[in-house]
């Protein structure tokens, strides 16, 4: 009963974190004169990532990286699958131009790069492992993101600002630290939700798979969801996707080099298998942007929702 009562306490942090959070970026973004995408894919995805961050490094530190990249994995399964899927089938969600230009091509880059590093075996006749060098490199490629976001950032910040902040409400420092909350309460939210979601698991018995790529991925990827529920409904479209694939690019390129770094994570082909399965739900965002008028529509959202548990019910089951 106290797991149960804890996790839902998780629960509720998370949404009133996702909400602090979305109130102040997008505060933030109206104040500085910065498009609510940039704000999303920097500020936004890193507060949502937080618990992923979190989970895997305490593991590392106590060199349990068995579910470490079933998190990762699964966490950016979730995000295009459940959260992308279950926000477009809430609210119709238009697709910016810079996401699909730029952000998702280095998604699919980070992706392809990690698939290569776990087929070890099959090009090097190693164990599969993610070891201080592969890490190394991911860290890299997190760099070169980070310097194309905030040379776009700078860019934007160069023009006047879009309003004068005048009620408490609209104060930078006010939404700085909406912001701040937000985040605490995004990763005390994950954090609770993961250990006493773990316990009631262990309690019913649920076996090391689902806990991996299922409970795990999916508890870690709980602020995303709220965050972009929220967005959505607040018709910050720009936010809500530019969360989402900002979060993945933060797992694949600082959480699990943060993680490798740290202690040596084992995979197999599996991993490779669910990354190369979130790949291609990224890259079809690509062909709905050229043949859909741009919108990812009520049905489009459906259709990755039902290719998400289809796929996780294989998974789980084989």
């Amino acid at each position: 009963m106290t797991s149960f009562l804890l996790l839902l306490a998780g629960l509720m942090c998370l949404l009133l974190g996702g909400a602090g959070l979305v109130r102040g970026a997008t505060g933030l973004a109206h104040s500085y004169g910065v498009p609510p995408l940039l704000v999303g894919l920097t500020i936004v995805a890193f507060g949502t990532s937080a618990p992923e961050l979190m989970v895997n490094v305490v593991g590392a530190l106590k060199e349990q990286t068995d579910i470490a990249f079933g998190n990762i994995a699964g966490s950016n399964l979730a995000n295009l699958g459940l959260v992308l899927g279950g926000t477009a089938l809430m609210s119709g969600l238009n697709l910016n131009d810079q996401i699909i230009k730029r952000d998702i091509p280095l998604l699919l880059l980070a992706s392809l790069a990690t698939i290569i590093m776990i087929l070890d075996p099959m090009l090097r006749g190693q164990v599969s492992t993610l070891d201080l060098s592969d890490g190394l490199i991911l860290l890299l490629l997190f760099c070169i993101f980070m310097y194309m976001t905030f040379k776009d950032l700078s860019e934007s910040s160069g023009a006047e600002e879009s309003r004068t902040d005048s009620s408490f409400w609209d104060t930078k420092s006010v939404n700085w630290s909406l912001v701040a909350i937000g985040a605490l309460g995004l990763a005390a939210g994950g954090e609770m939700v993961i250990t006493h979601g773990v316990a009631l698991a262990a309690i019913l018995g649920v076996s090391s798979t689902i806990i991996g790529i299922g409970l795990v991925a999916i508890g870690t990827s709980l602020p995303e969801l709220v965050t972009s529920i929220i967005a959505a409904l607040k018709k910050e479209a720009d936010l809500c996707v530019g969360n989402i694939v900002g979060s993945n690019i933060f797992n694949l390129l600082l959480v699990l080099p943060t993680t490798a770094i740290i202690y040596p994570i084992k995979t197999d082909w599996r991993g490779a298998l669910d990354i190369g399965v979130s790949s291609a739900l990224a890259a079809l965002l690509i062909l709905i942007f050229l043949f859909n008028k741009k919108v990812m529509g009520k049905l489009v959202g459906a259709l990755f929702l039902l290719g998400y548990f289809i796929y996780m019910a294989y998974r789980l089951f084989n």
